[in-house]
């Protein structure tokens, strides 16, 4: 066994975790944030048509952070694999479909580019309508977002609870976690069945997601975890990270 192979995958994580962090707030504040006119498609369809590239760097970056959502998801699975190795599991398989719901609905994004263009059978709808199916586009995009998130929280819930029992890792990060995973579900419900409460909720619910979220890719990144106990306890359960 590798003898800085736990840090290196907790630094390698962190890192990437990070980028997952700036990636995501780069989609949401900077790009569709500042394009998305709420209740207002006429407005927002304007301004993805004057400024499509923008658009689609967003869509990019959003990608960007799911093929690094991957490594991550690879780097804790190794890293929580000595507190209970089901447990890892599971919350790879948790996030692996998360994930994989983000990706397939940013398919929904693409939408408005191709109604938008100056493409001929995009002219088979009038202007109106091209706004409206391109609005209604970005609103199920929300709702994926939403369902995707569902996922997230039971990650994060299951993930707090390896990271408090871990030993290796600080117990206050992992209750952070749950704390954030019981903040996804809430607003992900909200959002399906009481869209007027998540408006409400929204953002001040997902301020505790932010904070224990970056405080767990920081940690990673520059605490990285007690090697001593994270070996003991991989010797115990005869799990082993190599470089």
């Amino acid at each position: 066994m590798a003898m800085t192979a736990p840090q290196r995958y907790a630094r390698f994580g962190g890192l990437l975790y990070l980028v997952i962090i700036l990636a995501g707030l780069m989609g949401e504040l900077m790009v569709r944030g500042s394009m998305v006119v709420p209740g207002d498609a006429a407005a927002t369809a304007l301004r993805i048509a004057a400024q499509p590239m923008l658009w689609r760097i967003g869509i990019g970056g959003d990608l960007l952070m799911h093929i690094c959502d991957v490594f991550v998801m690879w780097s804790i699975y190794v890293l929580l694999r000595p507190v209970s190795r089901n447990g890892a599991l599971l919350v790879l398989l948790l996030n692996l479909i998360q994930t994989a719901v983000l990706v397939a609905n940013k398919l929904m994004l693409i939408v408005p580019l191709l109604l938008l263009g100056d493409a001929s059978y995009a002219q088979a709808f009038d202007t109106e309508q091209r706004q409206a199916w391109s609005f209604l586009a970005i609103e199920l995009h929300s709702y994926g977002f939403g369902i995707g998130l569902i996922f997230f929280g039971i990650v994060l819930l299951v993930e707090g609870h390896l990271v408090r029992r871990s030993r290796f890792l600080p117990w206050l990060i992992g209750s952070a976690l749950q704390v954030a995973g019981l903040c996804y579900l809430v607003n992900s419900t909200a959002l399906l069945l009481a869209p007027e409460l998540a408006a409400q909720l929204f953002p001040a619910i997902l301020l505790p997601c932010f904070l224990a979220e970056l405080a767990f890719a920081l940690w990673l990144l520059v605490k990285g975890v007690d090697v001593a106990e994270w070996k003991r306890q991989a010797l115990e359960t005869g799990t082993v990270a190599t470089a």
